[in-house]
């Protein structure tokens, strides 16, 4: 399954809710699997084992309740016993509001975390400082951790308040609830405003899929895909939407209403982006095994071990770690803590299980093969190391964030790693040891990156056609126009549908109006520190990449580097033969597909009309029209069974354009687009020119005839 299907798809079921519950619940499990296998699709088939059967498959974790739905639509909740809350007054009814909820924006985390892996604990104090970006002054303070975890003390100005914690049911958390404090204030806090607050909280994390089982996925499934749990061999919290095991505050969603819980994934990921993120890791080891590797939001965080004095096996081991990032990228916290052998490759560490060591050679063979290509168009170091996580289980979900990679290291073919590895790597050429770009760089160039390696090795159709598997996704999510709704901008997107697939899509037309040097020098000169010294979060713009762009596309020794000639949307002009040195203006595309959502272009040949000219010349004049709202330049090719000629035109929103191309011998067929440039219905435009009066045309998906 690709990248862009993940959103798309979870969108798509609130169309259907009225076909009853039952396909709601499967859907709702089937997205729900597709988002947790973050990776292409050869990740799947590299990581993947065949699942245990059902009935030898059991449940690891605890059954914090059950959940059922109606005919209506209605649910049911019953709880199990009720959680200890030794600092909070346990409340039937949730003492926040939604409005409260959004408004909470949390700036900065300072936290102290304690690790128990033999009994599954952890224990963490937490300075944490919130800011209402919401329209009223908050009386309350909403925080909310897994319902596993029971908050103990909330400080206020060093002083102790009292606070209610209602227990909600939201399947951001891996049991389906949480657990929310209510902290109330002394004095309102205003809009703008922001309030440190000090809170300590503590409890198990073993491996619960109690969300998944609730709403009928398989046992083995669920298990595979909600792994999050502490343990003595493997630590790994994923982080909101997983496991929510630091504060947070959130709109409680459900699996099948929609898209909502994804959305609120994306949410809670683009509100955290700038903020100050720093950790202190204490980890009590039983006697002899010691991790050997801790990663804190995707990194590596050096561990310092102090074997006990003793030997005797009563007496932990502690181990420590730290990571201060100024600025978050778009990415939920997440913490893994293992006992794992690394292993060198190219630009990448594999931290491999003993029964792994075979698959070791294939994976570092893959990251030397397709190293060269990415330096070629990244630059010859990349900004940190990948880091390969192997998985406890062969069956288990892989996961992604930053120059992090977790996934079971098995045997494949080396096609399925070459791509699983142009992806990975193009993070650790573009993420630094603290920071991270925005989303729709970060995966959309990954995503670019995998499809020009496919691109490299069967062809730019083949390329395309990969492009073509999530641009349906694309289309089911953007709004027909801007007024419909305000979709989703490229730089606040929330679905993988816009800061993968589209952004993907946004990359391949820059390499086109600006030529592979041109994006090339600004993929190099691009920094992921200066956005975070910019300030990262929902405002963050494009200018400064799109500025990286023209520059790069205006050499200074007067050469054009592909000779593009520069022309005003609309004018018909191709933009073939640039003159030379002249830097092309490229705030119209960035304005229609970066940094607004104006949706997709539909365009169409409205008419051709061929004339003879002299000797075997035909001069072809090509009528194209976009009934879209954002503009488009496209390819339009005239050929017949000798010869072939293409010259780009913009076509604008809402209008037409006209392009005049010349072609010796007598025309057959037009095409305009290639599948380069996303659409509403079909990115390939065929008209076949019969004779001298009739013509017949045809649109294609998205691939190539």
């Amino acid at each position: 399954m690709k990248f862009a299907l993940i959103g798309a798809a979870g969108r798509s079921m609130s169309r259907f809710r009225g076909m009853g519950n039952q396909k709601t619940r499967l859907s709702s499990i089937a997205v729900f699997i597709s988002i947790a296998f973050m990776f292409l699709a050869r990740l799947s088939a590299v990581s993947q084992a065949p699942p245990a059967s059902p009935q030898n498959q059991q449940p690891h974790g605890t059954v914090i309740f059950s959940r059922s739905t109606d005919e209506t639509g209605q649910t049911t909740t019953t709880a199990g016993p009720a959680a200890t809350t030794p600092g909070g007054q346990p409340v039937t009814a949730p003492v926040a509001t939604d409005a409260e909820r959004e408004a909470v924006t949390f700036t900065a985390f300072d936290m102290e975390v304690h690790l128990r892996p033999a009994a599954q604990q952890i224990s963490v104090r937490a300075l944490v400082t919130v800011r209402n970006d919401g329209r009223s002054p908050l009386v309350h303070i909403p925080l909310e951790i897994s319902s596993s975890l029971t908050w103990e003390q909330i400080r206020v100005a060093a002083r102790d308040v009292a606070f209610t914690v209602a227990t909600l049911n939201s399947d951001v958390d891996h049991t389906g609830q949480l657990h929310e404090a209510a902290v109330p204030l002394a004095a309102p806090l205003a809009p703008g405003a922001s309030l440190q607050l000090d809170v300590t909280y503590s409890g198990a994390i073993p491996q619960s899929a109690q969300r998944l089982i609730a709403i009928g996925a398989p046992n083995d499934v669920a298990l595979h895909t909600d792994w999050d749990s502490i343990g003595v061999d493997f630590t790994g919290l994923r982080g909101f939407g997983n496991v929510v095991w630091y504060p947070v505050s959130s709109v409680p969603v459900i699996l099948g209403d929609g898209a909502r819980v994804f959305d609120e994934m994306g949410e809670h990921k683009l509100r955290m982006a700038g903020a100050h993120f720093r950790l202190r890791l204490t980890d009590e080891f039983p006697h002899g095994q010691a991790p050997t590797i801790a990663l804190i939001n995707g990194h590596p965080a050096p561990l310092t071990i102090t074997q006990p004095a003793t030997t005797g096996s009563e007496v932990p081991g502690v181990a420590t770690a730290s990571l201060d990032t100024p600025a978050l990228g778009f990415e939920a916290p997440s913490l893994f803590l293992a006992t794992r052998t690394p292993k060198q490759a190219t630009n990448t560490t594999l931290f491999i299980l003993p029964g792994d060591e075979s698959a070791v050679e294939g994976w570092a063979s893959a990251a030397a093969f397709v190293t060269p290509f990415l330096q070629g168009w990244l630059g010859q170091a990349p900004r940190s190391q990948l880091t390969i996580l192997d998985l406890p289980d062969p069956g288990d979900a892989p996961f992604e964030t930053g120059a992090l990679l977790v996934t079971a290291i098995r045997q494949a073919t080396p096609e399925q790693l070459d791509g699983v590895l142009a992806h990975a790597l193009t993070h650790a050429f573009l993420c630094t040891s603290t920071s991270s770009p925005p989303a729709w760089l970060s995966e959309g160039v990954a995503h670019f990156m995998g499809t020009l390696w496919i691109e490299k090795q069967s062809g730019r159709r083949k390329a395309l056609e990969s492009l073509e598997s999530g641009r349906t996704a694309l289309a089911l999510v953007e709004p027909s126009s801007p007024g419909e709704s305000p979709g989703q901008p490229l730089a606040q997107a929330i679905s993988p549908a816009y800061y993968r697939t589209k952004a993907a899509y946004v990359f391949w037309m820059l390499r086109d109006l600006a030529g592979d040097p041109a994006l090339s020098a600004a993929l190099r000169a691009y920094h992921p520190d200066d956005d975070a010294r910019r300030g990262l979060g929902p405002s963050a713009g494009s200018d400064y990449f799109e500025k990286l762009v023209e520059q790069a596309g205006a050499p200074s020794d007067g050469s054009s580097s592909l000779g593009w000639k520069a022309g005003a949307p609309g004018d018909g002009s191709s933009s073939l033969g640039r003159k030379a040195g002249q830097r092309r203006d490229l705030s119209w595309f960035f304005s229609d597909w970066v940094d607004a959502d104006k949706g997709l272009p539909d365009i169409a040949i409205d008419s051709v009309f061929p004339s003879h000219t002299e000797g075997d010349n035909w001069l072809v004049a090509v009528n194209l029209s976009n009934s879209g709202y954002a503009a488009a330049e496209i390819p339009v090719t005239v050929s017949n069974p000798d010869t072939s000629v293409t010259q780009r035109v913009i076509v604008p929103a809402r209008g037409k354009a006209t392009l005049r191309i010349l072609i010796q011998g007598r025309p057959t067929q037009v095409q305009a687009n290639d599948g380069a440039v996303p659409e509403t219905e079909a990115s390939v435009h065929i008209l076949n020119l019969v004779g001298t009066g009739s013509n017949s045309s045809s649109s294609q998906p998205g691939s190539e005839p």
